[in-house]
């Protein structure tokens, strides 16, 4: 009893003191820090946190397709340079040809309906490659998704397989029609250039020696509109009329970009047929990977059975 009573007397044990404090200086401010650590850490779950969200944001930048982003881009610029470029240049076009080559209707009415059926052919190009681009970029994601997760809910199927197969046929397909649109767009180039070239030599000193009247540009010898065209030539005057309006240079400079935005549309194919191949490629090589990963499992799963039967076997006899 006597012992309890003591020990009740005792005065409890002072407080241990905080741990020592160091003042830093930033500024204008002071900064108090424990040497045991700073008293404003991030705890462990907002370290994790944003460690998540670091390696989830480089996950799917791992994932982009950059080359297929890349010909997408690629894609809908030369289509939209061509279709854009092209469809004013046709209208400039058929300006200058009714006011000064062919100023009779009826002898350039068909090439009034080729003019209205290709711009047109333009506003369905425009739709059709905004659509087709997306689903090869879609493609492309899909093909990235297979490779990174190969164990995953993106694995390779036979249809994933085949689809891929389509999209390099009918890439290749439509390459090939834009080389030919390509070609057909430097042809109103050609054109508008020996116009231009002429007009370049129509103020030349050299010319100035001799009559601009005896200078001419007919535009009936490329098959623009028929030779019973009225006047169908432009000469002297008419003809640096011609060359003095803004829009005859700006139909020649439309028409050189809708040439390059063609090409540029048949380099994003080509480099869209390089990348489907190449999916498909390492697609139908890890599909026949896991196929053999397969066998090689049962075929150990097997030999591991007979293994054990005989090892029974031996035991019980």
């Amino acid at each position: 009893m006597a012992c309890y009573l003591r020990c009740m007397d005792t005065p409890p044990p002072p407080p241990r003191p905080p741990p020592p404090l160091s003042l830093c200086w930033s500024g204008n401010r002071v900064e108090v820090f424990s040497i045991m650590g700073s008293l404003y850490d991030d705890s462990e779950d907002e370290r994790r946190e944003k460690r998540g969200c670091l390696e989830c944001c480089l996950r799917c930048l791992g994932g982009v397709p950059y080359a297929s982003l890349i010909a997408t881009i690629l894609c809908f610029s030369g289509v939209a340079l061509f279709c854009g470029c092209g469809h004013v240049a046709l209208t400039g076009t058929m300006g200058i040809l009714e006011t000064h080559f062919s100023r009779i209707t009826a002898d350039h009415a068909t090439l009034t309906d080729v003019v209205q059926l290709m711009q047109y052919v333009i506003y369905g190009l425009a739709s059709f490659f905004f659509l087709y681009g997306i689903i090869l970029l879609a493609e492309g994601f899909y093909s990235t998704s297979a490779m990174k997760e190969m164990h995953g809910e993106f694995k390779s199927t036979l249809c994933g397989r085949c689809i891929s197969a389509m999209f390099i046929f009918l890439t290749y397909i439509l390459a090939v029609a834009w080389l030919g649109v390509f070609g057909f767009s430097a042809v109103p180039v050609f054109v508008f250039y020996n116009m231009w070239s002429t007009c370049v030599s129509m103020r030349s000193p050299l010319e100035n020696l001799t009559s601009i009247d005896g200078i001419c540009v007919d535009v009936r010898q490329y098959g623009i509109i028929p030779w019973n065209a009225t006047p169908g030539k432009a000469c002297g005057s008419t003809l640096a009329d011609i060359c003095n309006s803004s829009e005859f240079y700006l139909s020649y400079h439309l028409y050189i970009v809708a040439c390059a935005g063609a090409g540029a549309t048949v380099v994003a194919l080509i480099h869209f047929l390089m990348i489907l191949s190449a999916n498909w490629a390492y697609l139908k090589d890890f599909s026949l990977s896991l196929a053999y990963q397969d066998v090689k499992l049962q075929e150990e799963r097997e030999l591991h059975q007979l293994q054990s039967r005989a090892k029974h076997c031996l035991n019980s006899c």
